[in-house]
């Protein structure tokens, strides 16, 4: 039958067809690999689609085939760079060793796609030998190759590197840059790596005006757990309102318990979002944070008591209703405000009558219809 399929090639080229279909997508790709070579000249040919979607089911086959390695790689140097790029990203999910003198040299090339993507590929392989070559092409001048250096160096965890990469980090004038800086620095876990985070953390290109930007350096810090702890801490008494606040909700993403007493210090900072980032991070710790809160209740400043209101319905604790209950009696209306929202999220069926008659008094518009709204929330 080999005339009327086209032999090998053939069957490769009608497996391939039905990688399309999800339904035949697990045999057909099975079987391709169990073609073999026989299979190689029509996945690389295939390698040239413009469907993103199949292009990724075309390099996981092609890196479960050793055999193609060879034809890879001459592509390496030969191909369409467009194909060059596809190759280097089937070596980073192969980690063929063989692969890593032909991507060194596609590190130097003149595309700068292709010099990305090898990077990536070699920092997936893990050979130490691509480390001094990738810290050179930090100073690319092409975007996505320093972002590629970046997250390829993370991926060695060499503290010998973490010098360059923090000068990106802190340096480099496009925030996309310093993103991947703080994510490999973040991913090495090291503790090595902290203190420069740290030090970013400070740095107020990272967060004045671009806070939603930030959130790669959050995580990186995040990511370092347990051993970010007293540093966050440390930060809690920065003179920046803004380290603070940031310090704080860290924290309590961390979730260590040395934090609690610290952040509830920070509940009485006057800095508007400190205070309340700390109740927020205070609330994670459940009924661990219940008396700090309950105590801030008594200072005399509105927004502190406003914070712990805010926060006090998400702890599971019988006497939180009761609390609320009496801060109904705050003498500053706002208070009395935001405790009405948050009986009805807390939902405690105790703090109904209150409701009840705060909504009959319909002479005051606003407090009949929080109280209605919080009725409701119970219903």
């Amino acid at each position: 039958m080999d005339w009327l399929t086209g032999g090998k090639t053939g069957e490769a080229k009608r497996l391939i067809t039905q990688l399309a279909d999800v339904t035949k997508r697990d045999v057909a790709a099975r079987d391709l690999i169990g073609l073999d070579a026989d299979a190689v000249p029509a996945l690389l040919e295939a390698l040239q689609t413009r469907d993103l979607n199949l292009l990724a089911i075309y390099e996981q086959i092609l890196a479960r085939i050793p055999s193609a390695s060879p034809e890879l790689i001459k592509l390496l140097t030969t191909a369409h760079p467009i194909l060059r790029a596809r190759v280097a990203d089937v070596f980073a999910i192969s980690k063929d060793k063989t692969a890593v003198p032909a991507l060194l040299d596609a590190l130097q090339g003149e595309y700068f796609t292709v010099r990305a993507r090898a990077a990536l590929a070699l920092g997936k392989i893990g050979d130490t030998k691509a480390i001094q070559p990738i810290l050179k092409i930090l100073k690319d001048p092409e975007d996505e190759v320093r972002i590629a250096a970046c997250l390829a160096l993370g991926l060695f965890k060499d503290p010998s590197t973490f010098d360059d990469i923090t000068n990106i980090l802190l340096d480099d004038v496009k925030i996309e840059v310093r993103q991947a800086a703080a994510k490999a620095l973040g991913h090495t876990q090291h503790p090595a790596a902290l203190s420069y985070l740290m030090e970013a953390l400070r740095d107020p290109f990272w967060w004045y005006e671009r806070e939603a930007q930030a959130g790669d350096l959050f995580t990186a810090i995040e990511m370092m757990g347990a051993m970010a702890v007293v540093p966050l801490i440390e930060a809690l008494k920065d003179k920046e309102g803004a380290v603070r606040k940031f310090a704080a909700i860290l924290l309590g993403k961390i979730g260590d318990e040395r934090s609690i007493d610290p952040l509830g210090m920070a509940l009485y900072d006057m800095h508007h979002d400190v205070g309340k980032m700390s109740a927020e991070a205070l609330v994670k710790f459940g009924v661990r944070s219940f008396e700090i809160l309950v105590e801030a209740l008594e200072h005399p400043e509105m927004w502190i008591r406003i914070h712990s209101v805010d926060v006090l319905p998400r702890i599971t604790e019988s006497r939180v209703a009761l609390v609320l209950l009496e801060m109904l009696k705050d003498p500053e209306r706002e208070v009395q405000r935001h405790v009405i929202e948050a009986m009805g999220v807390l939902k405690d069926k105790r703090t109904l009558p209150a409701l009840q008659e705060i909504m009959a008094q319909r002479g005051d518009r606003e407090m009949h219809a929080l109280a209605k709204a919080a009725i409701e929330k119970m219903q």
